[in-house]
């Protein structure tokens, strides 16, 4: 059984996809420009604008303003206008309040932790700084299950790079083969785990096909019932709850 479960956050336990899709809404119906793009089409141009610079935030290249600025600049011109430096600040400040705004965990995510505490230590890695994990974790009331945060920002490594996973072990105090990854990216969590000999638990509640249907990675497509989670996490027959170890 094991001794620790990591956790990714974004999309795993904190409700990213929600709180974007609710801050562009919001700008979507504020912004004529904006509405000129169909939703669908506006959606992704700033997913992908998103993922493009945040590869600059996990470098050190931007912070997190700058890039939320760059990112509005690139949606206004996809949009068809050359917006001035206000507009674009005025823009990214609405999205970050609207987002802000949105923030919750995802549905059931505090009731899987609070269970998982009862057989194993936490552990959240996340490729992000680490001002805004924390604020996301302390503000949905997470941050008490939390036993060792762990982001790119400070180990200078972004998952699926193995060392970020190593740091993580090292602060559970426990092995790879000791621990289990949860994570909604297969890329960067389910990925990033097997390299270093981990299990990996695919949280997949959008039921995509698998990358791989033939490595029988186990799924999780929601937190909720929480005990049917609790089961792929550990498996078979979970002795009393003996407190954490």
């Amino acid at each position: 059984m094991p001794r620790a479960v990591l956790f990714d956050l974004d999309d795993t336990l904190f409700d990213h996809y929600l709180c974007t899709r609710t801050a562009l809404g919001v700008l979507h119906n504020r912004h004529e420009c904006f509405r000129a793009l169909d939703f669908a089409t506006f959606e992704h141009a700033h997913g992908q604008y998103l993922e493009e610079l945040h590869q600059s935030v996990l470098e050190g290249r931007l912070d997190l303003d700058a890039a939320r600025t760059e990112r509005f600049k690139r949606l206004y011109a996809r949009a068809g206008v050359k917006a001035d430096p206000e507009m674009v600040a005025t823009a990214a400040a609405a999205y970050r309040h609207e987002y802000k705004a949105a923030r919750t965990a995802v549905a059931g995510a505090e009731g899987l932790l609070t269970r998982v505490r009862d057989y194993a230590r936490i552990g959240v890695v996340s490729n992000n700084v680490r001002e805004e994990q924390e604020e996301k974790l302390r503000h949905c009331g997470l941050d008490r299950f939390v036993d060792a945060l762990v982001v790119s920002e400070e180990v200078g490594a972004a998952k699926p790079d193995p060392e970020i996973f190593r740091v993580a072990l090292e602060r559970l105090a426990c092995s790879a083969d000791q621990a289990v990854m949860v994570g909604d990216s297969w890329a960067a969590d389910i990925a990033g785990a097997r390299r270093l000999g981990m299990r990996a638990i695919w949280f997949n509640r959008g039921r995509r096909p698998s990358p791989e249907p033939e490595s029988l990675i186990q799924e999780i497509t929601a937190f909720e019932p929480v005990e049917d989670a609790i089961e792929v996490i550990f498996g078979g027959d979970l002795p009393g709850a003996q407190g954490r170890p």
